[in-house]
């Protein structure tokens, strides 16, 4: 039985599918719901030295906002996270520390385009992550949704 959902989410608009499908599936099993955002070590070690706490602030901000856009479209009670780190390793971390169910996560994230097949977070997520992960692709522009779930 399913009685815990994760759902990472990086706050893009391409993730909303991922956070429609999975509070569905949560739903249907009436199970709990935690929304996590990992804020990527690597681009605040990438800034300049001199910027990095402001962009620890802003993309902690942005997660904060991520999780709560989750919690507003779960119209119920969900249990929310921002932790710091690499993406995959943290969500795979936090599904442990909750006893989680499943994990799901958009196939495509920030960064778009850029990225092969599911993308590299999903991928590692799908990889390593100790419990089921369901993945959901971003539909394109027009697609039909109910063809396609």
């Amino acid at each position: 039985m399913i009685e815990t959902v994760v759902i990472a989410t990086d706050g893009s608009e391409s993730v909303g599918r991922a956070v429609d499908v999975a509070l569905d599936f949560a739903e249907r099993f009436d199970a709990a719901v935690h929304a996590l955002y990992v804020l990527e070590e690597s681009e605040v070690e990438s800034a300049p030295e001199e910027v990095r706490e402001e962009m620890r602030d802003a993309l902690a901000d942005r997660g904060e906002d991520a999780v709560a856009a989750v919690a507003d479209a779960a119209g119920r009670r969900v249990e929310t996270a921002v932790r710091e780190g690499r993406p995959a390793a943290e969500i795979s971390q936090y599904a442990r520390e909750v006893d989680a169910d499943v994990v799901a996560t958009g196939t495509r994230g920030r960064h778009g385009e850029n990225r092969f097949l599911i993308g590299s977070v999903a991928e590692r997520v799908v990889r390593t992550c100790p419990v089921p992960v369901l993945t959901v692709r971003q539909l394109e522009d027009g697609a039909d949704v109910d063809a396609a779930a």
